[in-house]
């Protein structure tokens, strides 16, 4: 790829090592922003125009281009980032006296619904432990608190003993910039709770010392990687062949909670999010599964 930006003009080169030193970008990034503008500049050899001339005509033509050919929205935006990074540059170092992208509009993006499961999938993904051995009790906790509490999976296996009042039966979690919230856990799950620490969580350590509320067998605290591996193995188990994320159990708390009538402000609590726009997007999940079923089940859906 380096031939590719000698090919071009010094210009490309200096604006990707300024990337390179300046910005901390990671080099997955600083590689889509050179294929972007050597992909560009391309095209406009025939033109006679070079990546450092090109002017918004030049963009708007190569743009619309891209929308004939089929080209998804997500990688014109990107692209028009590419080309606002190095014109902003250019403009910085004295190369160009205008910038051709400044009165460009981005490509909308449309916001992308979470994936979630439905209550029958969850109930099948929660009966799939061995809950007879203790590393299949923690599993079926573990699963059971974070479908009643919508967690983050990297709450969940930080979760310490300081963190849960069984009495109250709340959660106190931290979040995102270490915000705290109050999180109730629901009789199910604090059910399994006092089971998993009555007989199961003892076994599992076998005299072992910790704070750590999920322990692997090691008496380790579980990285997020490792509960996300078993929650495949649970939904591959549970024959579930949906799209899954770590947050799939998250998703389904929040769009099940609106499904039944709660209000988005107090999901946005439980959650914890910042901003209810964040929320919101739950609110296209709940009203597509509420309009699925109006269509299934009212005599003239």
């Amino acid at each position: 790829m380096k031939q590719a930006v000698d090919k071009h003009e010094g210009h490309l080169q200096s604006f990707l090592d300024s990337l390179w030193l300046e910005s901390g970008l990671s080099d997955n990034t600083v590689m889509a922003y050179q294929h972007d503008l050597v992909a560009f500049a391309s095209w406009l050899q025939p033109f006679d125009v070079t990546l450092a001339n090109a002017e918004r005509e030049h963009i708007q033509r190569y743009l619309q281009q891209r929308m004939r050919e089929g080209k998804k929205v997500r990688s014109d935006a990107r692209l028009l980032s590419s080309l606002r990074r190095f014109y902003r540059y250019l403009c910085r170092e004295s190369i160009r006296d205008s910038d051709p992208t400044a009165l460009l509009e981005s490509p909308r993006l449309g916001k992308s619904l979470p994936g979630s499961l439905s209550e029958e999938d969850v109930i099948n993904l929660l009966a799939q432990p061995d809950t007879e051995t203790a590393l299949g009790m923690r599993d079926r906790t573990m699963l059971e608190v974070l479908y009643a509490t919508g967690l983050r999976v990297s709450e969940l296996v930080a979760l310490t003993f300081e963190q849960l009042n069984m009495r109250q039966g709340l959660i106190r979690c931290i979040g995102k910039g270490n915000k705290e919230r109050l999180v109730p856990l629901g009789e199910t799950a604090l059910d399994w709770l006092q089971l998993y620490l009555l007989e199961s969580r003892p076994q599992l350590l076998q005299g072992q010392v910790t704070d750590d509320l999920f322990p692997t067998r090691r008496g380790h605290s579980m990285t997020r990687q490792a509960f996300w591996y078993i929650i495949k193995r649970y939904a591959k188990l549970a024959h579930i062949d949906k799209p899954l994320s770590p947050h799939t159990l998250r998703h389904a708390f929040a769009t099940h909670l609106l499904n039944h009538g709660a209000d988005l402000r107090v999901v946005q609590l439980l959650l914890g999010h910042a901003d209810l726009s964040t929320t919101q997007i739950y609110t296209h999940v709940a009203k597509a599964r509420l309009q699925q079923m109006h269509n299934q089940h009212h005599p003239r859906g």
